[in-house]
């Protein structure tokens, strides 16, 4: 699964929607320079609408713009890296829990739709595919669970998490190791242990601080305290 291109006569909202998704999937990568004039060819557009879509992706901590100089991908903030971690921390191992001892009757039956779902997506190599299934993964347990609306909340509070994240799917060895604890959440959910269901979500949450040690000794530049 590859992010849409660029493409001439786009609208406005779906060029940002564009250079979002290549930067939050890593396509951009941090420090990647950005042309503002260049996009504004690709898209057939004035520079004028084009550098607001550049000033909205800045706001949202995607670009930094240099005066007189260019405009770059921002790096990847480490403190918001490890608020989002707190945030996903206490709602979801509360919700994982809830989710375990939940009558919801076809529970067992989406989650292993999930499962199946990643290991095809893995075969495949499509670590696009997979990040997207686990997140429709974690968005059911919180329906499972009851609170249907919390993962919204959640997702708005962890972008540059997603941004580390998708980095840390590239690597085939990383798809397995997280599908592997997909499979346990699944099982102790499914088997009605809140308990362990919690402890394993939480470990599943904090592979994320490996993947920041391991892709920060390749690209150093990719992160910024």
């Amino acid at each position: 699964m590859a992010v849409s291109p660029i493409r001439p006569r786009m609208s406005i909202k779906d060029l940002y929607d564009v250079l979002y998704m290549r930067i939050l999937t890593g396509e951009l990568r941090p420090g990647a320079a950005i042309s503002e004039t260049r996009i504004a060819d690709e898209v057939g557009l004035s520079r004028t609408p084009v550098r607001q879509v550049f000033q909205r992706l800045a706001d949202a901590g995607f670009l930094v713009v240099v005066p007189q100089v260019g405009t770059y991908v921002a790096p990847i903030e480490i403190s918001a890296v490890r608020d989002a971690q707190f945030v996903r921390e206490m709602l979801e191992c509360s919700a994982v829990a809830e989710a375990a001892t939940s009558p919801v009757a076809d529970k067992e039956a989406r989650l292993h739709r999930f499962l199946e779902d990643q290991r095809r997506l893995i075969g495949k190599g499509d670590h696009i595919g997979f990040f997207l299934s686990d997140e429709a993964m974690h968005r059911a347990l919180m329906e499972i669970a009851g609170h249907p609306h919390v993962w919204d909340m959640i997702a708005s509070a962890k972008v540059s998490l997603d941004r580390l994240r998708y980095l840390s799917l590239e690597r085939i060895d990383w798809l397995e190791m997280i599908f592997r604890q997909h499979e346990d959440l699944v099982n102790r959910v499914v088997s009605g242990d809140p308990d362990g269901a919690t402890k394993v979500m939480q470990a599943h949450l904090r592979t994320a601080f490996a993947a920041i040690e391991r892709i920060a000794a390749e690209n150093a530049d990719f992160f910024a305290e």
